[in-house]
C-alpha cells in the first residue's frame, strides 16, 4: 500500500481471526446473529449462482465476508428508524428483517419484488423493518440520510437515521458537506462506512494518504468509532453507543467498521487479478477473518453449543432461501402498463 495506514492491525487481515470475545452477551442473541449473519451470506451466495446462470441479468454487488457490519449495526435500531443503504446492500435490508422472498423476486425483476420487479439488487425498499431505500449513486446516502435525520429530529420521537457507504464515497463532496452540516444542526444520524479498502478494483493506498476514513468525520466534530466489521458484537457495541448518544440530541456519530468483501466489486467472480494487493493470499488471509467462523468458534467454546446445532440452522436458512429462489421464479413479471406507475403519481380521472 502506498500511503499511511492508521488502521495498524485492523487493516492486517494476519491479525483479529480467533473466536470473538462474547461479552457476557446472552446466547439466543448470539444464534440470532447467527441466523441473520447465515440469511444473508447464504442468499448473497444464491445471487451469486443465478448471476452465474444468467436468471440475475441486473447488476448484483455482493458484500460476502461483510455480514458482520449490518447485523451488528441493526441490533441497536428500531422499525421507526429511517436506513438507507448503496449498491451492496442485500446485508442492510436483510439484516432489519427484510422479505428474502420480496429480495430474490426483485433480483428476478418480478412484481411479487421489494420494488414490483422494476429496481433489480440495488433498489430495495421495505420501510416497514426501516429499511427505506437503497440507492446506487455512490455517495448519495449520505446527504439522504441527513435529509431524514433532520425528519426524525423535528418528528421529536427519537428515531435515528443510518446511512451506509463505502470508503470510495468519502472521496465525493457531498460526504464533507454533509459531515459539516450535520454537525452544525445535531441532527440524529449515524454514518456507517464499510471500510473494505477497495473503491471498485482501486486499493485505498492508492487513493488516500491513509487508510483510515475517520479523520474525515473527527475534522467535522462528529464522534467515531473504528472498530473491527467482522465482531458483530463489537460493532454491535460501537453502533449503540453512537445510536443512543444521537437518540439523546447529541448530533450524529461515525462508525468506520474495517472488513474485506470476498467477492469483487459486482458480480459472483473473486477478482483477484485486479487491484494492487488483491491476490489469492490476500483473500485467502481475508477469509481467515470470517465473522461467521469467528463467532460460531466462540459459541461453541464459551456457550456449549455444538456443530449439530449450527448445522440444522444452516439448513433451515438454506432452506428457506431455495424456497424464495422457487418462488421468484414462479412469480409473474411486471405488467407492461405498470411501466410509468412507480415514476409518476397517478392521478384521479376526470
Amino acid at each position: 500500500m502506498a500511503g499511511q495506514s492508521l488502521l495498524g492491525r485492523l487493516a492486517d487481515p494476519s491479525q483479529f481471526n480467533d473466536a470473538i470475545d462474547l461479552r457476557n452477551t446472552a446466547t439466543e442473541l448470539l444464534l440470532n446473529h447467527v441466523r441473520d449473519i447465515m440469511m444473508i451470506r447464504y442468499a448473497e451466495e444464491a445471487v451469486a449462482d443465478l448471476s452465474i446462470s444468467g436468471e440475475a441479468r441486473c447488476p448484483c454487488h455482493l458484500g460476502i465476508g461483510q455480514e458482520a457490519v449490518a447485523v451488528g449495526v441493526s441490533s441497536a435500531l428500531r422499525a421507526t428508524d429511517r436506513v438507507y443503504g448503496g449498491h451492496r446492500s442485500h446485508s442492510h435490508y436483510l439484516a432489519l428483517g427484510g422479505s428474502i422472498d420480496a429480495m430474490m423476486a426483485e433480483i428476478l425483476g418480478k412484481a411479487t419484488g421489494a420494488s414490483k420487479g422494476m429496481g433489480g439488487s440495488m433498489h430495495l425498499f421495505q420501510p416497514d423493518v426501516g429499511f427505506h431505500g437503497s440507492v446506487p449513486i455512490v455517495g448519495a446516502t449520505i446527504p439522504i440520510a441527513a435529509g431524514a435525520a433532520l425528519a426524525c429530529k423535528m418528528d421529536g420521537k427519537g428515531d435515528v437515521a443510518v446511512g451506509y457507504f463505502g470508503d470510495g464515497a468519502c472521496e465525493e463532496g457531498v460526504f464533507h458537506e454533509t459531515l459539516n452540516m450535520a454537525t452544525v444542526m445535531k441532527l440524529p444520524v449515524l454514518f456507517v462506512v464499510e471500510n473494505n479498502l477497495y473503491s471498485s478494483h482501486l486499493d485505498i493506498g492508492l487513493r488516500q494518504p491513509t487508510d483510515s476514513v475517520a479523520r474525515f468525520a473527527q475534522a467535522a466534530s462528529v464522534t467515531t468509532e473504528i472498530v473491527d466489521g467482522n465482531d458483530v458484537l463489537a460493532v454491535s457495541a460501537a453502533a449503540e453507543k453512537l445510536i443512543s448518544a444521537s437518540r439523546r440530541g447529541e448530533g450524529p456519530g461515525f462508525l468506520e467498521a474495517v472488513t474485506f468483501r470476498w467477492r469483487g466489486h459486482v458480480g459472483p467472480n473473486e477478482d483477484i487479478d485486479v487491484g494492487v494487493r488483491r491476490s489469492p493470499e490476500e483473500l485467502a488471509a481475508w477469509k481467515g477473518r470470517d465473522p461467521l467462523r469467528r463467532l460460531v468458534d466462540a459459541l461453541v467454546a464459551d456457550r456449549g453449543v455444538t456443530r449439530d446445532q449450527i448445522d440444522t440452522i444452516a439448513q433451515d436458512i438454506r432452506t428457506r432461501i431455495t424456497a424464495a429462489v422457487e418462488a421468484a421464479r414462479q412469480a409473474p413479471y411486471p405488467e407492461a402498463s405498470a411501466l410509468f406507475d412507480l415514476v409518476y403519481a397517478q392521478g384521479n380521472a376526470a
